[in-house]
C-alpha cells in the first residue's frame, strides 16, 4: 500500500507495516537532544520520577541558547546538565560547539528517514534531509530519554510542487518568505508538507535547511524534502540512502507553485507570516542588523554576506552582528577569509550559537531600536524590546551597509553620515477582549475570552523566564508579554477557562507556556487550533486543551464572561447562565489516558 514520506518514516519507526493520518502510534526515536534551558527541566523530571536514560549513545545535551554562559541562571542550568551527563555517561555538545540541530546534521547523527527530537521548536529542520524532527517540551523529552520512544499522531500530508526558474535575486530565505505570504501561519497547521518539483530538487542542503527551519513559523508539523544525490553527497555517516514517497501516495492536497513570480521579501515586526516585497519598505531606517540563527547561519549565508561586504563598510550608525551556526562553520569562514571581510567592514562576529533568537547572546535590541534580521522569528519581545524585520542574509547585509532596508542591487555608493528619517507604518493591533473557568472530567467556571490568533509562546511565557524550573513560580508570568494582559496573573482565579483563537501556542517548545496556566489553576483552554508542540506539551502535562468550531462562540457572551461547563470526554459545553449548549472536540483516547493518570510521566494506578 502506498505511503507519503512522513507515513513511511513513522511506519518504519513503529511496529506497524503502514500508518495513516489521525492514527496515534508509538515512534522509536533515533536521536534525542536537550538544550541548555530545557535540559535542566528534563533532568529534574527524570530524577523526580526515578527514571533512567534508556539509550545513552543516542542521547545528548546541546548548549546553544546561551553559548557564553553569560547569565547566572543559564550557567547554573548548564552546570546541572554537565553534572548529570558525567554521572550517566551522556555526551555534551557544550557552549563552544553551536546550534544542536545543525550539529546533528553535520555530525551524521541524523540521516534520511530517521527520527530526531529536541527541546527546540525548530527541530523540524531535519526535514531538510528527509528526516522527521520535532521539538518537545521537557516532560515529553524526559519520557523519550527514559523509554526511547513516544507517541505521535500521524499527520495528514500536503505535497507542494515548486516549478519554474528561480529569479537570480531570490534566495532560499526569500522563497520561504514568499511561501509564508502564500500560506500564512495556519493554513498548513498540523500538516506534514512535502516539497517536490525541479525548483525544489535544485536546492542545496544549506538552502533546504533555511526553508525547513521555518516550518514552525508556517504552522506545519514539518517541511520535508526528498534527499537527492546532490544532498546525499553533503551528508556524513554511512546510512545515506534516499527515501521517497510512493508515486501514488495519497495527499490531502496537492499544490503547484511557479516560483518565477517570487521576489525578495521582508517580514514585518511581530509577525513572520506578514511579509511585503522589499521595495515597499525601502528606505526604512535601521539601527542594527543580524545574520545567523538556525535559519541563516550556514556557510552559503556567510559567503553571500562577505561578498556584499568586501570593499564596503557598515553604515556608521548601524551595528551588524554575525553569528555562525556551528564552530565548524566559524572555522571554515576563518579559513576562507570571511571573518576578515566581516571585521574589515565593521561587523561584530560572535561565537557559534543561536544568538538573539534565544536571548542568550548578541542579537538582542533595545526599546525603539529597529533591527533587520536573518533569523526565523520576530515575535514581540523575542529579540529584545525593539522592532525586528526578517529578511535574507543578502537583504540584511545590504541594509546594514545602506543604513536602511534595501536589496544588494540598490546599495548606495556611500552611506549617508546621518541616519535617514524613519519611515513609520501604522501599527495594527488585534482587538483584545476579556472573559473566564475548573474540574476533573468536567471543567466549570468563568471564562476569559482573549480574541487573538497566532498567540505565540513569547506572549504566553517570555523567554527571559526560561531559567525557572519550579512550576509554582511560573504562574506570575503568564501572559505578561501580551499587550493588554500584563496583569492577567493577578486577576486570574483558579478554575477559570480561557477561550482564544487560532494557532494558540505557536512558536517555542517551552513547557513553561503550559505550566504557567497550571500554576494559576486555570482549568482548561478552548481554541480553534493549537501550535503542534504546544498541544503535545499540554496533553503530556495533563492540562486540558480542546478545539472548538466558531459556531460555539454564538452560545457564549464574551463581553459578560459567561460561566460555562465543559465535558472533556463528550465535548459538550453548556452556558451556565442561559443553558445554551454546543460542542467542542472531545479528548482523543491517548489524551484521556494521559489526563486520567495525571501526566505522561506518571504510572497509571
Amino acid at each position: 500500500m502506498s505511503s507519503t514520506l512522513i507515513e513511511k518514516i513513522m511506519a518504519r519507526h513503529s511496529k506497524k507495516d503502514r500508518v495513516k493520518p489521525g492514527q496515534i502510534v508509538d515512534i522509536r526515536i533515533d536521536t534525542r537532544a536537550a538544550r541548555d534551558f530545557g535540559g535542566a527541566n528534563v533532568v529534574k523530571n527524570l530524577e523526580d520520577h526515578g527514571l533512567e536514560v534508556a539509550d545513552r549513545e543516542r542521547t545528548f545535551f546541546t548548549f546553544d541558547c546561551n553559548p557564553g554562559g553569560s547569565d547566572q541562571k543559564y550557567a547554573a542550568n548548564q552546570h546541572l546538565c554537565r553534572q548529570f551527563a558525567r554521572r550517566k555517561g551522556i555526551r555534551v555538545y557544550d557552549i563552544n560547539q553551536g546550534i544542536g540541530t545543525h550539529l546533528a546534521i553535520d555530525a551524521g547523527m541524523v540521516s534520511p528517514g530517521s527520527t530526531f527530537v529536541s527541546t527546540d521548536s525548530h527541530a523540524n529542520i531535519m526535514g531538510a534531509v528527509g528526516a522527521f524532527g520535532q521539538g518537545l517540551g521537557d516532560k515529553d523529552m524526559a519520557a523519550v530519554w527514559a523509554k526511547g520512544s513516544v507517541w505521535f499522531k500521524v499527520p495528514p500530508s500536503i505535497r507542494i510542487t515548486l516549478e519554474g526558474k528561480r529569479p537570480p535575486e531570490v534566495t532560499a530565505k526569500d522563497m520561504v518568505l514568499n511561501l509564508l505570504a502564500e500560506f500564512g501561519s495556519s493554513t498548513l497547521l498540523g500538516y506534514a508538507v512535502e516539497f517536490a518539483g525541479p525548483a525544489a530538487d535544485q536546492l542545496s542542503l544549506d538552502e533546504r535547511i533555511t526553508i525547513a527551519s521555518m516550518g514552525t513559523e508556517m504552522g506545519a508539523l514539518t517541511l520535508l524534502f526528498e534527499p537527492g544525490e546532490k544532498v546525499l553527497r553533503e551528508l556524513k555517516g554511512d546510512d545515506k540512502k534516499s527515501i521517497m514517497a510512493d508515486p501514488d501516495a495519497h495527499y490531502e492536497r496537492t499544490i503547484t507553485l511557479n516560483i518565477e513570480g517570487f521576489v525578495p521579501r521582508v517580514s514585518l515586526p511581530g509577525r513572520p507570516h506578514d511579509t511585503l516585497p522589499v521595495q515597499q519598505l525601502e528606505k526604512t531606517r535601521i539601527d542594527s542588523a543580524f545574520i545567523g540563527s538556525c535559519t541563516n547561519g550556514r556557510m552559503e549565508d556567510l559567503r553571500a554576506a562577505a561578498e556584499i561586504l568586501r570593499n564596503r563598510k557598515v553604515a556608521p550608525w548601524v551595528v551588524l552582528k554575525i553569528v555562525p551556526a556551528t564552530d565548524r562553520i566559524w572555522k571554515q569562514a576563518l579559513d576562507e577569509g570571511l571573518i576578515q571581510a566581516f571585521k574589515d567592514a565593521g561587523a561584530l562576529v560572535a561565537n557559534a550559537g543561536c544568538a538573539g533568537c534565544a536571548a542568550g547572546q548578541v542579537g538582542q535590541n533595545g526599546p525603539g531600536e529597529v533591527t533587520i534580521s536573518a533569523g526565523n522569528r520576530n515575535f514581540a519581545g523575542k529579540q529584545g524590546k525593539g522592532k525586528v524585520f526578517l529578511a535574507s542574509p543578502q537583504t540584511v547585509t545590504a541594509s546594514a551597509v545602506a543604513g536602511y532596508i534595501t536589496t544588494h542591487k540598490q546599495i548606495p555608493e556611500q552611506a549617508e553620515e546621518k541616519p535617514p528619517e524613519q519611515k513609520t507604518r501604522p501599527e495594527t493591533k488585534t482587538p483584545v477582549k476579556s472573559l473566564r473557568q475548573k474540574s476533573p472530567i468536567t471543567a466549570r467556571g468563568d471564562t476569559w475570552h482573549i480574541q487573538q490568533d497566532d498567540m505565540d509562546t513569547d506572549m504566553i511565557f517570555h523567554n527571559r523566564y526560561l531559567h525557572i524550573t519550579e512550576m509554582k513560580e511560573m504562574g506570575q508570568y503568564a501572559l505578561d508579554n501580551l499587550e493588554g494582559y500584563e496583569d492577567f496573573a493577578e486577576k486570574a482565579k483558579p478554575g477559570e477557562i480561557i477561550i482564544t483563537g487560532k494557532n494558540f501556542g505557536a512558536g517555542s517548545s517551552r513547557q513553561q507556556a503550559v505550566d504557567c496556566f497550571k500554576a494559576l489553576g486555570i482549568s482548561c483552554i478552548l481554541a480553534e487550533s493549537y501550535g503542534a508542540i504546544y498541544e503535545r506539551n499540554a496533553i503530556n502535562a495533563a492540562f486540558p486543551l480542546l478545539v472548538y468550531q466558531p459556531e460555539m462562540l454564538e452560545t457564549i457572551d464574551y463581553k459578560s464572561g459567561d460561566p460555562v461547563e465543559v465535558n472533556f470526554l463528550t465535548g459538550e459545553i453548556t452556558n451556565l447562565r442561559n443553558d445554551k449548549k454546543s460542542h467542542v472536540r472531545p479528548f482523543h483516547e491517548v489524551q484521556t489516558e494521559i489526563y486520567q493518570r495525571g501526566g505522561l510521566l506518571y504510572t497509571a494506578e
